[in-house]
C-alpha cells in the first residue's frame, strides 16, 4: 500500500520426541524460529546481494499470528487484529517437524524476505508440522503505535515552520524562506474533523461525502480568514512520513511555503478498519 497526499487551494521446554507436543512445546517452537531469523539478520550469508549488511531483529507480534489455513484479505485480517500493515508477507511451509527445518527451508527458499530491510515485524503459528510466518512492517511506524494528538500536532507546527526557515524549489518554483505560521484552534479543529470523517467513512479526498470543502470546514469550525489551503495524506505513519510526503510534492510543499498563509492546524486519525489506517490533514489560513 503506497501512502497517498493530496493538497487543496483555495483563490501500517522441549519435550521428549515420543510425547505429543504441547502448546507450550509449540510456542517454544515459534520463538526458536523467531530466534533463528534474528540470527540470521544479524550475521547474514548465502543470499547474494541481500546478505550484504546486517539488519536488525523482527519483533514478535501477536497480531501478525494468523491460522494456518488463512485465506482471506491479508491487510483486511490484520487491520481486525489491530495491526496496520505498511508492507507485509506471509509465507507457509508444509513438512517441517521442528523450528530448525522450519528455518532451514526458509533460509533455502526465502532468504531473499527475510533479508528484506523494510520488514520490522514477525507473527509465527505452527500446526504439526505446518507453519506461516508472517513479515510485516506497521504503518504506525513500526511500534504499532502512534504519537499522541497532541504532540502530533506540536511536531507538524514545528516541522513546517523549520520547512519554511529556508528557500526551497517547490516542483519547478522556487519560493523563498516565509515566516512562521502560528497555530490556530478553529484550523486545527477543522483539521481534525476531516481526518476523522476520512478515517470513519474510508475515503481519501478534499471533498467529504456530504460535499463540503476544505472553507466550508474551516468557516464551521469558527475560522473567519479570507483564504484557505488544505494538505492531506494518508497511509503514513508518523509526522516525519507525512512531512516527508508533502515536501516532496511540488502542490502541497507550495501550501507549505506559500508566504500569505499565516496560520495553520494539523491533525491525524486512525481507524484500523479503513483502507488506510490513518489519514493527515493540516489546514492553511490568512486572516
Amino acid at each position: 500500500m503506497r501512502p497517498k497526499t493530496s493538497a487543496f487551494r483555495v483563490l501500517p521446554s522441549c519435550l521428549f520426541a515420543l510425547i505429543s507436543l504441547s502448546p507450550l512445546a509449540h510456542a517454544s517452537g515459534e520463538r526458536q524460529l523467531v530466534a533463528s531469523i534474528n540470527a540470521y539478520r544479524a550475521h547474514p550469508s548465502g543470499c547474494g546481494a541481500s546478505a550484504s549488511r546486517r539488519l536488525p531483529p523482527l519483533t514478535s507480534r501477536g497480531g501478525l499470528e494468523l491460522p494456518i489455513d488463512f485465506s482471506g484479505g491479508l491487510r483486511e485480517e490484520l487491520r481486525d487484529a489491530g495491526y496496520m500493515a505498511r508492507e507485509v508477507r506471509s509465507i507457509r511451509l508444509a513438512g517441517a517437524e521442528d523450528a530448525g527445518q522450519a528455518f532451514d527451508m526458509l533460509r533455502d527458499r526465502y532468504c531473499t524476505a527475510l533479508l528484506a530491510p523494510q520488514y520490522t515485524d514477525v507473527g509465527v503459528t505452527r500446526e504439526d508440522d505446518e507453519w506461516r510466518l508472517v513479515l510485516a512492517s506497521s504503518g504506525a511506524g513500526g511500534s504499532g503505535k502512534l504519537e499522541d494528538p497532541r504532540s502530533a500536532a506540536k511536531a507538524l507546527l514545528a516541522q513546517v515552520n523549520a520547512a519554511r526557515s529556508h528557500s526551497r524549489m517547490c516542483g519547478s518554483r522556487r519560493f523563498s524562506a516565509a515566516r512562521p505560521l502560528n497555530w490556530n484552534n478553529a484550523l486545527g479543529s477543522a483539521a481534525q474533523a476531516h481526518s476523522r470523517d476520512m478515517a470513519s467513512e474510508n475515503y481519501f479526498d478534499h471533498r467529504a461525502p456530504d460535499g463540503d470543502m476544505p472553507d466550508d470546514r474551516a468557516r464551521a469550525a469558527g475560522y473567519r480568514g479570507r483564504k484557505i489551503g488544505e494538505n492531506i495524506a494518508a497511509g503514513q505513519g508518523t509526522v516525519n512520513q507525512a512531512m516527508a510526503g508533502w515536501l516532496a510534492s511540488p502542490g502541497h510543499c507550495a501550501n507549505l511555503m506559500n508566504p500569505m498563509f499565516t496560520q495553520v492546524g494539523a491533525a491525524y486519525a486512525s481507524n484500523a478498519r479503513s483502507d488506510e489506517g490513518i489519514y493527515w490533514t493540516m489546514v492553511f489560513g490568512a486572516p
